[in-house]
Formats: structure tokens, sequence, C-alpha cells
């Protein structure tokens, strides 16, 4: 039914909502009904979460990782005809915070009044604000906005300093007497206070216009990413190999350049760490892949920020957003190592397999008489050294291993002892792992 009057919305594996080219999210709202009392088969969306964006007005029902796709819809913002102002009156103080608008559903063109009922916390007034602004901007309407330059600003203000300090003696060239004296020094010192009020000002007005080219950048990066994608899959037989491996190269690199539409603390409010959670699940999955299945949560950290740009967040929101993976239905976990090291790995993630390349490994003739170290693990399971000693310990931990420590650092070497009877320790049984060791000792002396 909602498909008859709203558009539906494709949603990630973590039940976010996939965003269109350039569009970037504004504001939430949790606990939101949608109504129109003039359709009587307008969808029954009740206690959901709205999302402003700069394009689209997206609903998502309450438990957007287990409801179907389509049960969560949006309305363009480019078919909203009038926002109707907020009205205090003594009936709103008992009601729950309603803004109302005009807009053209799908079929026809009559335009129908919606209302956006909010049942929960969020501030009416606010979203009111940022609705009146993106509908005013209509970005949808903007392919490319390039800020003006203001090239003569320092030339203006370089002659007028100058004008003013080349007559001398009492008189200005206007005509009137100068200040001297203790008069002079403070009108001076107000006239220095006051141009360096005005080079900040510039200064942060350079600086808004640089976090402006940065997210045109971040889109500019996306577009190159998607072509070479494209490219890549309808070019697949005609490229070489060093073709193939500079495109993924360059791919690799614009995938961390950085996120679109960064979820932050001002336009998800207390949804923060929410929504930062299912977003940081659909970032880490294509790292996850490329990485085994398991990174450090370290590594986790610099990637995402990296990603995000000016939008950074701290090591505290990072770890907590992991831990809400718990409460929803995503492909990755947060794990902790018995030394205390955390990780983030796919769930599909088996320990069973990385074992059994591990004792490929250590069943080498060469590992039954030197061991294994982290680096050699390391090497054959592509992953860093660091992670590679974490899964030999735990394969010591389930007696897989046994571990020998040097000055030369830790070696590990393949567990024996299951295979040595207690009773008569000369005993060797044949096609063991015992007798292959006995063997290959045997040997190499």
């Amino acid at each position: 039914m909602a498909g008859k009057w709203l558009a539906t919305v494709q949603q990630t594996s973590s039940g976010r909502p996939v965003f269109l080219e350039n569009e970037i999210e504004c504001s939430l709202v949790s606990a939101v009904d949608l109504e129109c009392d003039e359709l009587s088969d307008f969808p029954s969306l009740k206690s959901g979460l709205l999302i402003l964006t700069t394009h689209r007005l997206l609903w998502l029902p309450p438990d957007s990782s287990t409801s179907s796709p389509s049960s969560a819809v949006s309305l363009p913002l480019s078919s909203v005809s009038h926002i109707h102002s907020s009205k205090k009156s003594l009936k709103s103080i008992f009601h729950s915070p309603r803004v109302r608008f005009q807009a053209s559903l799908n079929p026809g063109p009559r335009s129908v009044a919606i209302t956006i009922v909010m049942r929960g916390k969020g501030d009416c007034d606010a979203f009111l604000g940022k609705f009146w602004e993106n509908w005013r901007a209509r970005a949808w309407e903007k392919e490319s906005e390039s800020e003006s330059t203001r090239s003569g600003r320092g030339g203006d203000s370089q002659s007028k300093s100058g004008s003013a300090n080349v007559s001398g003696g009492f008189y200005t060239r206007e005509g009137a007497v100068r200040m001297v004296g203790v008069s002079g020094i403070l009108r001076k010192e107000q006239e220095m206070w006051e141009s360096t009020d005005k080079s900040l000002q510039e200064a942060f007005l350079d600086l808004n216009a640089l976090m402006s080219k940065a997210k045109e950048m971040v889109m500019l990066a996306e577009k190159m990413r998607q072509k070479l994608l494209s490219g890549s899959n309808s070019q697949t037989g005609t490229t070489n190999d060093e073709e193939m491996g500079s495109k993924e190269e360059m791919q690799d690199w614009l995938l961390s350049v950085g996120i679109i539409s960064p979820v932050t603390k001002e336009s998800a409010g207390a949804l923060y760490h929410q929504q930062l959670s299912r977003q940081l699940a659909d970032f880490v999955r294509i790292p996850l892949e490329r990485a085994g299945g398991m990174m450090n949560l370290i590594d986790v950290y610099c990637h995402f920020n990296r990603a995000r740009g000016t939008e950074l967040i701290s090591p505290e929101d990072l770890l907590r957003a992991c831990s809400l993976w718990e409460k929803f239905d995503v492909p990755v976990m947060l794990r902790k190592f018995d030394s205390g090291v955390m990780v983030i790995q796919n769930k599909s993630h088996s320990d069973v397999e990385v074992f059994a390349r591990i004792k490929a490994l250590v069943t080498d003739p060469d590992a039954l008489r030197t061991g294994i170290s982290p680096s050699d693990a390391a090497m054959t399971l592509g992953i860093a050294p660091g992670m590679a000693k974490e899964h030999l310990l735990t394969a010591e931990s389930k007696g897989l291993l046994c571990r020998d420590i040097s000055p030369d650092g830790f070696r590990f070497y393949i567990n024996l002892f299951a295979d040595i009877n207690t009773d008569d320790v000369y005993l060797i049984k044949d096609h063991s792992m015992y007798a292959t060791w006995v063997r290959v000792a045997s040997a190499s002396s």
C-alpha cells in the first residue's frame, strides 16, 4: 500500500537507508507518525524513525533491521509545495507536537496535507527550522555548487589601510584633527583590535569554504569510484593483471577518502550512537572482506575517522557503537581475545578455518623442527603479526599448539602430548604426528 502513494527506500544490511547521490543527512527524529486524513488508503506509518535529508523525507519502521525492505518509504522534498508554520495554542500543550505540510503525491497532481506527529522527545521547532532550510535550499536542483573567490577583498583592505597612513601631521586628508597622546594610543589600539577581529572572521569564512570544498571532493571521489567499479565489471576480459591491480588500488584509495553523509551528533541527536553503529557496520563490510574477515579495533578507528573527514569521533564513541551491534541484526561483531585485544570480525568468520591453516603451516617438515613465529603465521594468513599472534595464542588455548618463549621471542610448535602414551612414553604409534616428528628429527640429525 505504501508504494501507491510513497516511494520505497532501499536499506543496507544494518538497517540504514541507501542515500541518493550527493544526498546528506540533516536531522533524525524517533517515534514519528505520518498521517494524511484526506486519503483513506494512506499507509499506516506509526512510531518510526524520520530522517530529513537535503533531498527527501525518509520514514523507517521502528525495527528496521528485521522489517521488510518495502516498509521504509520516502517523500521527495521537491513534491512539497508549502510548509505550515507551527501555531502555539492551549490544545497543542496537551498533544504531541505536529508539523503539517502540503505535498503532491505520485498518482496525479493533487496536493494533500500530510502531518508529522512527534510522539518522542524530539525538538519540533529545531526540526521545523531544518525542514524549512533544506526545502528552500532546493539542493536537488543544484548539480554542482561553486563559491565565488574573494580576490579583490585583500587588495581593497590593503589600499584602505595604506591610504589612511599617507598623510602626516595633526590633520588627516579629510581635514579632521588626528588623535594624539593617550587618546591616540587608545584609538590606535582599538583599530588594531578591530583589524584582528576582521582577520579572524575572514579566517573562519575560509575554513567554512574549505569544509564545503572537502565535501565536494568526497562526492567527486565517490563518483570516480563508482565509474571505476562499473568499468572493471564491463571490461574484465580486456584488461591485464597490471591494469586491474592499479584499478583496485585506486578503488581502495577512493574508498578511504570519505563518507558523503556521516552521522553527526547535530543531525542524529539522541539517536547518535545507534545510527553511528549502523553506519559503522555498513562501512567495515568491504575492509573486513579485504582483511580476511577480521580487523584490529585501532585500525578500524583510523580508517573510519579518515573516511569521516572533519566529522571525527572519539574512541569511546567507536567502542560504544560497536557494543550496540548485539542489539541489531548486522553481519559484524565485536570480539575480545583473552589478552584484551579487541577486534571486529564478520559473523561468518570461523576460527576452525583459521586453525586448519595454522595446523597445515605448523606441520610442515621445517616447522616441525624449528616451529613458527607470529610473523610466519601473518604471512600465511595475510594479516598483521599482532593479529596472527592472537590466533596462535587462541590455538594454544584449544590444545592445538605449544609455546616456547626464548630471548628471540615466541615460537609455536604442534602439540605432540596428545600422541604420547603416559604409560609408555617410548611407544610411537604409526601414522601419528609424533611419528612424523620423530622421522623429521632423525633425518635432520
